[in-house]
């Protein structure tokens, strides 16, 4: 009898879910006015889990499919079955400071994500291992109920890249003014609605906001989903009565079944061991790091150079929309790997220059010729004068393109222009054109061979070699309680190695210490004062 029972309920949960009305997109769109667009939701639009919410718990005979209907036997995994009683008890003793009450709504969409779901739910298990930490610091910080983590779940699937058929985009689905208002970034290179850090604080003003109107998370979700316009509009109607289940049939009709969805969303990620549900393997590492990126760079030259899936970057900064970090005026976040982390600082010259002008589209068809005041006279690959010769120079550990130009007399623009260079990023090994004259061909090839010291003595700076840590300048007065020692740059130097140098330093020490904002502004002879530790 019990089976049969369910069944039924079954069946008539699967053909009276699916009338629909579609702006869940209120709250970012227009607080006074609802939208509706009658509908049915098909089987395969609930693979994101976008559009729970809408669902309207009303019966519709019309809308009998039976084919929309999943098997729920399985020969390798047992689906369990509760009575209310039980589904009451469990919510119950979930801590929270958000009111989880149960009724036959909140059951409807247990069942849905507990039985008919599973394999998106499972989904989403593993990327709460990622995501939820993140939530639940920021909620933390701004002292929010941890329970709010669940919105992006019935908000995005805690998907990063969702976007409605509005226009909300990112787990927390906010819409364009939205994001705009709660500070986040939106142009055709980044959309920060992505960001799962940066979304995550804007939500949570926005949710702030929303409690210090209502001062009750219940409605502070309501209005999340359809705006406080259309909360409002509920309450004046139910005459002034501030409680969800109250004002509830004055609601939109996909806010009705959105709370419901959020406290089955709670219900289903708490007790999913006891459903037999099992979170997929997480394609995400846990553990990352961020490095500050103050020049263009393509995901792809990181891809690339690192040996790491595109996909695995995309997914790590979803930001960016066109895998571009478009950092001409400002610094951009780079999320990587922890592991990864120091390949990136010690290729980072290598990695910026990779195929740069095949990413950012600066490919020079021809050559220009050098006129006889050394300027650009005419595009030829050809030598620039009778007088002139082209050599090639290797680059070496160390170099850049300022101090070539004056190795060989010839000007930045130049070398940039007959090597096709944006941005004057070169790497170690690569191999410049350069036309010298041609009377002085053999003395110019020499350079190739010689060290940063002799090369440096060309152009009249004499360069010492110095030990690599050398004591403050008035040694015969120091002691050993000086708070500071002195490191001499060498060649071949970055800021990385240099700290391995030193017991318990890191370079983002250095860099604070020494003003420096560029971590490839090293320069060989430069002195950095270092902090002792005890």
């Amino acid at each position: 009898m019990q089976i049969k029972q369910y069944v039924f309920t079954l069946l008539f949960l699967s053909f009276s879910l699916f009338k629909v009305t579609a702006n869940n997109d209120n709250h970012k769109n227009d607080d006074t006015i609802s939208v509706h667009r009658d509908g049915v939701i098909i089987e395969n639009d609930f693979d994101s889990l976008l559009n729970l919410w809408y669902v309207q718990q009303e019966n519709n005979s019309d809308l009998l499919d039976f084919s929309v209907l999943d098997s729920l036997d399985s020969n390798t995994v047992k689906i369990p079955m509760f009575s209310d009683s039980i589904y009451e008890a469990r919510l119950k003793q979930i801590p929270s400071l958000i009111e989880l009450p149960y009724n036959e709504k909140v059951r409807a969409f247990i069942e849905l994500y507990t039985m008919r779901k599973r394999e998106q739910v499972e989904r989403m298990l593993g990327l709460s291992e990622y995501y939820f930490p993140i939530f639940e610091e920021i909620l933390d910080m701004k002292k929010m109920p941890v329970e709010l983590r669940y919105l992006p779940v019935i908000e995005s699937a805690l998907n990063p890249n969702a976007v409605s058929k509005m226009g909300a985009t990112g787990l927390w689905q906010f819409m364009f003014r939205t994001g705009r208002m709660y500070k986040l970034e939106i142009n055709s290179f980044v959309d920060e609605r992505r960001d799962p850090i940066k979304a995550s604080y804007a939500a949570a003003s926005f949710l702030s906001d929303l409690y210090n109107i209502y001062h009750d998370w219940i409605l502070v979700i309501a209005a999340y989903n359809c705006g406080p316009g259309n909360v409002n509009k509920a309450i004046k109607r139910s005459g002034g009565v501030k409680n969800y289940w109250k004002i509830y049939y004055n609601l939109p009709r996909e806010t009705r079944g959105y709370v419901p969805a959020f406290i089955a969303a709670t219900y289903a990620l708490t007790y999913y061991k006891e459903h037999n549900l099992v979170p997929r393997k997480l394609e995400m590492p846990l553990a990352i790091d961020t490095i500050m990126v103050d020049e263009e760079l393509h995901l792809s030259q990181v891809a690339e150079m690192l040996t790491l899936p595109i996909e695995l970057l995309r997914n790590l900064n979803p930001e960016y929309i066109k895998d571009i970090l478009p950092a001409k005026t400002k610094t951009y976040s780079l999320k990587l790997p922890v592991e990864y982390t120091t390949r990136f600082i010690e290729r980072s010259d290598t990695i910026f220059a990779h195929k740069d002008s095949l990413f950012f589209g600066t490919q020079i068809a021809e050559i220009p010729k050098l006129g006889t005041c050394g300027t650009v006279a005419s595009s030829s690959s050809e030598p620039p004068t009778s007088n002139h010769t082209a050599i090639y120079y290797t680059v070496k550990s160390g170099d850049n393109i300022g101090y070539i130009s004056s190795w060989f007399s010839v000007s930045i623009n130049q070398i940039r222009t007959w090597n096709h260079i944006r941005r004057n990023l070169i790497r170690s090994g690569q191999k410049l054109l350069i036309y010298v004259p041609s009377n002085k061909e053999s003395f110019y090839k020499k350079v190739n061979s010689m060290s940063f010291a002799e090369k440096q003595k060309i152009i009249g700076k004499d360069i010492i070699e110095q030990s690599e840590v050398v004591s403050n300048m008035n040694t015969n007065n120091s002691n050993s309680t000086e708070e500071y020692i002195y490191y001499t740059v060498k060649s071949g130097d970055n800021l990385l190695r240099i700290a391995s140098k030193f017991e318990g330093v890191t370079y983002s020490e250095i860099m604070q210490l020494n003003g420096i904002s560029n971590a490839k502004s090293l320069s060989p002879g430069q002195v950095l004062k270092i902090k002792k530790k005890s």
